[in-house]
């Protein structure tokens, strides 16, 4: 029993020594919280991936279950996924999810908007379900972000089938762009195209499971699993192909062998950072709080299956300047991250919690 309590004790030193933050646990039992965002000073909207959500006080730990949900297709790594705000909130009260919708037999990634009246999500509107309709339950990809133009993006994962990445007749491996009423821009890189889907923003992607527009540079970056090694960060352009499956730095799961052609093809962007061996990146923010002044500007993603926070530092042009991995005591996959506006960090486990990181 001693025994036990010096490695409870020890544990619990290791979170909060000589670190410069501390840890909170805010909820737990939440089953896979796949989405978070704010909706004001103390409430953290989150999402699960089996199809529910939830209001979370993050002042008095209080939970507020949200009704009027849509069905959703929870098999495999689908489900309800993602949640944002739209840029007007105040205004317009949007909310906007991602979620996996049957179509048939199968499911597809699906964006839709709602509104919140007290515990009650109503007037949906379903925005597009997206060309990439598989029976696999996998690579969903499925993150949000906005731009200070009125545009939506959102990711959508190659869906298991490699070659879709490279075919712009479908939506999957790509990252699209919308109007905040889901129609198309009229100067997306392959509107009008009629070898293309007119959403497609950029392609060459397997699995983008985060997204982040950053207003103060106007870049936008995505972080995406490779197969066994070779997950990318890429910063994204309009119309640009990202090369899966055509190049990897990752090797296939049956055996040493490199993904396609190689690492570099003419034609073909390069990602701004490799991870090999894999740390399956569940998402992306860039940290731009005051609480923690080390991390202003750089780049969180949570890591899934290496467990810990990646924290990337990049300089004027985004190139690499510095990598940082903390919470790895921890031992959590870690799923969704996100700030307040005081510039606390939140972020979620697959184990169902949520935790608030604060300077110590």
């Amino acid at each position: 029993m001693k025994a036990y309590f010096f490695w409870i004790a020890l544990f619990v030193s290791l979170l909060s020594a000589d670190t410069g933050y501390k840890i909170e646990k805010l909820a737990s039992g939440l089953g896979v919280p796949w989405g978070m965002v704010f909706i004001d000073e103390s409430n953290l909207l989150f999402t699960q991936r089996e199809g529910k959500a939830g209001m979370l006080s993050v002042d008095t730990k209080k939970i507020t279950r949200l009704k009027g949900l849509p069905q959703v297709r929870a098999k495999g790594q689908g489900g309800l996924l993602d949640v944002a705000l739209s840029p007007h909130f105040k205004d317009d009260g949007w909310i906007y999810f991602t979620y996996v919708k049957d179509v048939g037999s199968q499911g597809a990634t699906t964006l839709a908007r709602a509104k919140l009246l007290q515990d009650r999500l109503t007037g949906w509107q379903e925005l597009i379900v997206t060309h990439s309709e598989t029976s696999d339950n996998i690579h969903f990809g499925s993150r949000i972000a906005f731009d200070e133009s009125g545009h939506l993006f959102f990711t959508v994962g190659d869906r298991g089938t490699r070659e879709n990445a490279q075919d712009l007749s479908n939506h999957a491996g790509t990252v699209l762009r919308l109007n905040l009423d889901g129609s198309v821009p009229k100067d997306n890189p392959f509107a009008g195209n009629p070898k293309a889907l007119d959403e497609i923003y950029s392609y060459g992607h397997r699995n983008p499971q985060g997204i982040y527009y950053d207003k103060d540079t106007k870049r936008l970056w995505v972080i995406e699993h490779g197969p066994r090694g070779g997950d990318e960060i890429n910063l994204v352009k309009k119309g640009q192909n990202y090369g899966w499956p055509v190049i990897s730095y990752g090797k296939e799961y049956w055996g040493p062998v490199a993904v396609g052609e190689g690492t570099h093809k003419k034609g073909m962007m390069q990602p701004h950072k490799v991870y090999v061996p894999s740390i399956a990146p569940g998402s992306l923010m860039i940290y731009r709080g005051s609480l923690f002044p080390q991390w202003k500007g750089k780049l969180f993603a949570g890591a899934l299956v290496l467990k810990h926070i990646n924290i990337v530092g990049v300089d004027k042009n985004g190139n690499l300047k510095s990598e940082e991995r903390i919470l790895e005591e921890l031992g959590k996959r870690i799923r969704a991250i996100t700030q307040d506006r005081k510039g606390y960090i939140y972020f979620s486990t697959d184990s169902g919690e949520i935790f608030r990181l604060s300077p110590e």
